[in-house]
């Protein structure tokens, strides 16, 4: 996530006036006509557009978070997490009385571990694909067997990407969590018999 305030330069308490101002400053140098990254000065106009606002910018100041600032790979790990905390709070157990967090925790390690399980799948069948292809004799003019097995392994490629893309967005929901523990609520001491 980007800081607005680090990025213009300005304190939190920054008035309007004082953010304006800092805008323009940075923007002299960062303006693609004045040889800065395009890029670079798209972040600075979201950052100068959130702090002129004051309702995005309370609730940025708030929450630390604005959609249009975050990664797009934290967009990502955060709608996971939006469903699995929609999962707990939908869980009929009595709060306190198990951990939603370590549940959370595991449902994505458990996530990360399938999705490299299929990927070693998907690679598998790519490799046999690649080995009828090298094995394919007398090709005609129109080589359209050779062309559907090319497809079709672009086609697994193109999956193993995918979950591999998959891996980085459950990796950053579970890079989220750090740093959160839930308390349980204490068991009931059972006195030993005598």
């Amino acid at each position: 996530m980007i800081d607005p305030y680090e990025m213009l330069g300005v304190e939190r308490d920054a008035d309007a006036d004082a953010i304006k101002a800092a805008y323009r400053k940075v923007a002299k140098t960062a303006h693609p006509d004045a040889g800065g990254d395009v890029a670079q000065f798209a972040r600075l106009q979201a950052c100068h557009d959130l702090l002129k606002d004051p309702v995005r910018r309370k609730l940025y100041d708030n929450t630390g978070y604005d959609p249009e600032l975050a990664d797009p790979v934290d967009l990502k790990g955060i709608l996971m997490l939006e469903t699995l905390v929609s999962d707990f709070i939908l869980d009929e157990r009595e709060p306190g009385s198990f951990d939603p967090v370590a549940a959370m925790r595991r449902k994505l390690s458990d996530d990360i571990v399938k999705s490299r399980f299929h990927i070693l799948e998907l690679e598998r069948h790519r490799a046999r694909v690649r080995q009828h292809i090298d094995r394919l004799g007398r090709r005609p003019a129109a080589d359209v067997l050779g062309s559907m097995l090319r497809t079709r392994s672009q086609s697994i490629a193109d999956a193993i990407r995918n979950a591999e893309t998959q891996i980085a967005a459950i990796e950053q929901a579970y890079t989220l969590l750090e740093g959160y523990s839930y308390e349980l609520e204490a068991l009931p001491e059972v006195k030993a018999a005598e």
